[in-house]
């Protein structure tokens, strides 16, 4: 039970912090990605905050054991394959043309906006599909 609330706090505080970066409005990210127009840099800050944060604790949870698990999950691959390349080209054109990712589309579910609604829905059947191809086993 203790794990489940660590969770619950975990993402609870991924979307205040989504929110209040300002990565849950679209157009905001559309613009961060349109460095030739109305380019906006701000989110830049809070990706480079967020390596600068993760960075020394990834070193300390090298480090330590999980308290609420018997290992940390660190995936052991160093290189990019194509799966990786793939998927990272897949999410990045999602995100460009459309202004949301996973986390800032969750957290904007409340608002029930139907473009919201519709990239959950495409996103989850997007899931369904790549691990019904067998896209999301591991190799």
């Amino acid at each position: 039970m203790k794990g489940a609330f660590v969770v619950w706090l975990a993402g609870l505080l991924f979307g205040v912090g989504l929110f209040s970066a300002g990565m849950t409005d679209p157009r905001k990210v559309q613009n961060f990605l349109d460095v030739f127009g109305n380019w906006d840099p701000s989110l830049a800050l809070v990706l480079g905050a967020a390596i600068a944060t993760h960075a020394p604790l990834l070193a300390l949870v090298r480090r330590r054991k999980p308290l609420f698990a018997r290992t940390f999950q660190i995936p052991a691959k160093r290189h990019a394959d194509q799966r990786l390349l793939g998927g990272a080209a897949l999410f990045g054109i999602g995100w460009g043309l459309i202004g949301y990712c996973p986390g800032p589309a969750l957290v904007n579910l409340p608002t029930l906006h139907a473009s919201v609604w519709a990239f959950v829905a495409a996103m989850l059947a997007g899931m369904w599909i790549a691990h019904w191809v067998g896209l999301s086993k591991s190799r």
